[in-house]
């Protein structure tokens, strides 16, 4: 079956009549202007889930955990649209794990199901229930946790004992805390975590109730204080945009790097045909709230937004500007308008699995063992990501600013691999 869809239709006449840019300077400048807007918006729409987090935790009850479930869904939005800035960017890759690291071993923060397991070989801290234990040890030395404060997340906790899974901080911490585990499998359904986890005195249910809170509002107020900071760096002057604009030709590449990894690597290989291939639904990105299908909606966007030059905000505006699109049509304009079609090909695949989740076809259902349908909407944008990739190549090559990497994966170049 397919879900037919309006979204990625009316995307497709955006930016129909480009502006050709005099020089790259400009490009870079619109791509910059971009990125600013797009983490200024990620800031905006944290400080919104900041304040819905703190009435939860002030006044907790089912409409409040709700509302800052809303809240964090509202922020992924503009947040995931600036993705594609990370590959290509070091400043920006070196703060993402902070971020959106995924996926986490949740146990690590608060209580999980017994389904769950516990320490394994890979991660001594997998069970650790940081909210249940105000003292604990850690790399041989004892922790005083009374206090759940950024700067334990931060400082002590994230990535602890140098293991990625030990996500502390970022989205997907505050994700579990407000949706708890999704134990559906590949059945439809979310994480339900009840609002009472939050309750004071007899009301609380799962213990620790304060605790749960002091790290929902702690992982909160550092995301907000990360996002202050990478606003400032694409601000005028800071160091993000300086180091875009300070060399013209590494520039123009940080966009295609950006692109190009974004679309192959990271997207079509490790976020999505690898979740096919395990048929595991701990490979969502955002797993416990089953959001994923918007995940990589806004990926997608975000990578066609810096192509085209042009960025659509949340308060309706929109950024626009000289763009690489015409850089490329200057030096071939049947490569440009081939990864032009391309990317409007990959928005409409993605919106295929975005309607059909929203539908009631959730993300995960998708990746059950066996459901063709699920599997053929993934892999079919999947595909067309990698076209897009092979587009975005072309597209390296016409304007001559050197030999690209791309970032890949083992689910796209080895799949054996996956299975060793």
């Amino acid at each position: 079956m397919r879900f037919k869809t309006t979204t990625a239709i009316a995307l497709i006449s955006l930016a129909a009549a480009p502006v050709f840019a005099q020089s790259k300077t400009e490009v870079l400048g619109t791509y910059a202007d971009i990125a600013q807007a797009g983490y200024a918006d990620s800031l905006a729409t944290a400080q919104t889930l900041q304040q819905a987090v703190d009435a939860l935790i002030a006044e907790p009850s089912a409409e409040a955990l709700q509302a800052a479930r809303a809240a964090w869904l509202a922020a992924r939005v503009p947040y995931q649209q600036t993705e594609v800035f990370r590959f290509g960017n070091a400043i920006v890759d070196d703060w993402e794990g902070k971020v959106n690291a995924w996926p986490l071993d949740e146990g690590l923060i608060d209580y999980v199901d017994a389904s769950y397991g516990g320490v394994s070989d890979e991660n001594a801290l997998a069970a650790l229930n940081v909210v249940a234990n105000p003292v604990f040890t850690l790399g041989g030395e004892e922790v005083d946790a009374a206090q759940i404060t950024p700067a334990l997340l931060e400082g002590q906790l994230h990535e602890a004992g140098a293991i990625e899974s030990n996500v502390a901080t970022g989205y997907h911490a505050i994700e579990f805390l407000l949706w708890g585990q999704d134990l559906n499998g590949t059945d439809f359904g979310a994480g339900n975590r009840p609002w009472t986890d939050y309750a004071t005195g007899a009301d609380c249910t799962n213990d620790n109730c304060d605790r749960r809170g002091d790290y929902l509002k702690a992982a909160t107020d550092l995301l907000v204080s990360d996002l202050v900071w990478m606003a400032d760096q694409w601000a005028e002057g800071g160091a993000a945009r300086q180091a875009v604009l300070e060399d013209e030709t590494a520039g123009i590449n940080a966009i295609l790097t950006g692109m190009g990894s974004l679309s192959y690597g990271e997207q079509a290989g490790e976020r999505m045909k690898l979740g096919v291939m395990l048929n595991d639904p701990e490979e969502e990105h955002d797993c416990f709230s089953d959001n994923t299908h918007n995940s990589h909606y806004y990926d997608g966007l975000g990578v066609r937004n810096v192509y085209l030059g042009e960025y659509l905000r949340v308060d309706g505006s929109v950024v626009s500007g000289p763009s690489l699109s015409d850089l490329v049509a200057a030096a071939d304009a049947t490569v440009d308008q081939d990864l032009r079609d391309r990317l409007n090909t990959t928005m409409v695949e993605l919106a295929q699995i975005k309607t059909a989740a929203e539908a009631g076809f959730s993300y995960d259902m998708m990746l059950a063992r066996g459901n063709a349908e699920g599997e053929a909407l993934i892999m079919s944008a999947v595909d067309a990501l990698v076209d897009q990739t092979r587009a975005i190549e072309r597209a390296v090559t016409v304007l001559g600013t050197g030999a690209l990497a791309f970032e890949g994966s083992d689910s796209l170049d080895d799949p054996n691999a996956v299975f060793e």
